[in-house]
């Protein structure tokens, strides 16, 4: 196996790191370019760059190139990711459906999770916060609201239906060690992405106007960023466009 230098690689000597500097940087002007047409060029929308699958090397190589915000699907494989990376200055988000089970390993690493859907969750995540904040010092954990912007309410690729989006961020803002920062949603598969993108604003609107503090709206993935920031994301979540398709198992 080839080993690369513990500071993330030199694009100059390490071909990796040389294709994540070229696709990391053509994201970003895509990013720039959608903000510009939408007359957001002075607000440009957070980047997390979606990690799953992919190793730690990667990662490490990212935060060379000035990467500050990581996302992962998978507890297990984020728990070890994190902890070997924990020497790095990174946020790490949690962007998958998450079991009540897990919170108690998530909130150990965790800046934010993405994928708040149900009020079992919110009291489990709150409850492992706060035993965090007390033996670790953790800061509070912020929480977006997973919105299902499909007719199933979320049935196969999860979140609340926006009925109930209002119930759970009043949970969400009563809990201790919870920051409810927004919502988050994922376009239906074979739709144009921009009806789903819109009807996510509206959401967010009429959080705003019960939580002005929760504004943030996660949204946009490699194939619809444009359309997402067309309509308010603040945070993207972007993989396969930066990292490549994922890793054959050897």
């Amino acid at each position: 196996m080839t080993e690369y230098p513990q500071d993330g690689g030199d694009p100059a000597s390490d071909p990796r790191a040389a294709e994540l500097a070229i696709r990391l940087a053509a994201v970003r002007n895509r990013i720039e370019a959608a903000a510009e047409a939408s007359g957001r060029g002075r607000r440009p929308p957070s980047l997390i760059v979606v990690t799953k699958f992919h190793p730690a090397a990667d990662i490490r190589r990212l935060a060379a190139l000035g990467v500050t915000d990581v996302g992962e699907n998978r507890d297990q494989e984020a728990a070890a990711k994190a902890a070997e990376l924990a020497g790095l200055a990174l946020n790490w988000h949690f962007v998958g459906q998450l079991q009540s089970k897990k919170a108690k390993s998530v909130v150990r690493y965790a800046a934010a999770v993405h994928s708040v859907d149900r009020l079992q969750l919110v009291d489990a995540l709150a409850k492992a916060v706060r035993n965090e904040m007390d033996s670790a010092g953790r800061d509070p954990l912020a929480c977006f609201i997973q919105v299902s912007l499909e007719d199933d309410g979320g049935t196969h690729r999860g979140g609340a239906a926006p009925a109930d989006v209002p119930l759970l961020a009043e949970r969400i803002a009563a809990s201790a060690g919870l920051h409810l920062a927004g919502v988050m949603a994922v376009a239906p598969l074979g739709a144009p992405p921009e009806p789903a993108f819109e009807k996510l604003a509206a959401v967010s609107a009429r959080l705003v106007a019960d939580h002005p503090g929760a504004a943030a709206i996660s949204a946009g993935m490699s194939q619809d960023l444009e359309a997402a920031i067309k309509f308010g994301a603040t945070h993207l979540r972007i993989g396969s466009d930066i990292l490549g398709s994922r890793p054959a198992v050897g």
